[in-house]
């Protein structure tokens, strides 16, 4: 059988059919379906243990998938993994460069690993450094990088070998609020100098809502929304009051006599209210307040989020900063999970 042969004429990129797979009792992933067009960012936005990093690992060939499958740069992972490697790249959730080399050196030994002919390599990892802006510190040891720095060699790394597809699992977990900014940055010009797809696992709002064109939301395994950012806030047609006050089941139980509270719940201390309009509403509910003699300390306003969105459809927040449900892809991959 020739690689022509393997080869499957799709029009999207990623294409997922019934994804799923089990641990023990634990249903990780449960029959996820969708796809991801050629240049899309796509991202699966969900809390720790949702999911996402399982399935990360099964689209990349780490995890053979319990039932259900995927094609993946037009091969089956299931039944032509060795071709889905070689056209795809990997950023792993935790550090897995080597730091007693240079970031030159580790460039040179993922050249070697993939195959990139040795004439071709000198001006590649050149490109490269050039791409994620590391030329000044390509012959310093990776131990004197930063976190930032660290990443943008990963995702160079990932790029040694041109594939169309590149994974991120959680790209900026761990690095502080500015060095984030600067790698969505990146990653965002990346997907359109390149023409590269890209697909990202996080648990950052932000990060879905400005490098995504699409983001799918899992929690417990399952897909419960999946469109692009705009779309998924506008859904929600309201916006959001946060009341704080020492009254607020008194506040609530007066504000669910109004037709134009859509939803109210206590979050954080607070009373958040789902409105339709929510410059008409935030005098309105100072007014019924005020008559029924409750002191309001501060009320706030703002269009949905993407953790709103999450919220209606999970009832529940997205919360914590560490990895995913095995510790990301180096776990997988270290503990030998099948």
């Amino acid at each position: 059988m020739t690689q022509t042969d393997l080869v499957v004429d799709m029009s999207n990129v990623i294409e997922v059919k019934d994804l799923t797979r089990v641990f023990g009792e634990l249903v990780a992933v449960d029959a996820l379906n969708f796809t991801v067009g050629q240049g899309e960012v796509f991202g699966l936005l969900g809390p720790n243990g949702a999911g996402k990093t399982t399935t990360l690992s099964m689209l990349c060939t780490i995890l053979k998938p319990t039932s259900g499958t995927a094609i993946v740069n037009g091969y089956n992972i299931t039944q032509h993994p060795s071709q889905v490697r070689r056209s795809i790249g990997i950023v792993f959730q935790e550090p897995s460069i080597d730091d007693r080399l240079t970031g030159r050196e580790n460039l040179e030994m993922h050249a070697d690993l993939y195959g990139v002919p040795k004439g071709e390599q000198k001006k590649r990892i050149e490109d490269l450094l050039e791409l994620v802006e590391l030329q000044d510190r390509a012959d310093f040891l990776m131990r004197t990088y930063s976190g930032g720095m660290r990443r943008r060699l990963e995702i160079a790394r990932g790029l040694i070998h041109h594939p169309k597809v590149l994974f991120l699992d959680e790209p900026t977990l761990g690095l502080d609020p500015q060095t984030r900014g600067h790698i969505w940055t990146y990653i965002s010009e990346l997907s359109k100098r390149e023409r590269i797809t890209i697909i990202l696992t996080t648990h950052y709002m932000e990060e879905a809502d400005s490098l995504c064109d699409r983001v799918a939301i899992v929690d417990y395994g399952k897909i419960v929304a999946l469109d692009d950012p705009s779309r998924l806030k506008g859904a929600l047609e309201g916006a959001i009051i946060s009341v704080k006050t020492s009254a607020t089941k008194q506040l609530s139980a007066k504000l669910s006599e109004v037709d134009w509270v859509k939803e109210s719940r206590e979050e954080d201390g607070q009373l958040k209210l789902v409105v339709k309009d929510g410059n008409a509403a935030l005098p309105r509910v100072v007014e019924i307040a005020a008559s029924s003699g409750i002191h309001i300390d501060s009320m706030s306003i703002h269009e949905p989020t993407l953790e709103d969105v999450f919220l209606n459809y999970t009832g529940r927040e997205i919360r914590g900063e560490v990895g995913d449900e095995y510790g990301g892809l180096t776990a997988i991959r270290r503990h030998g999970i099948k």
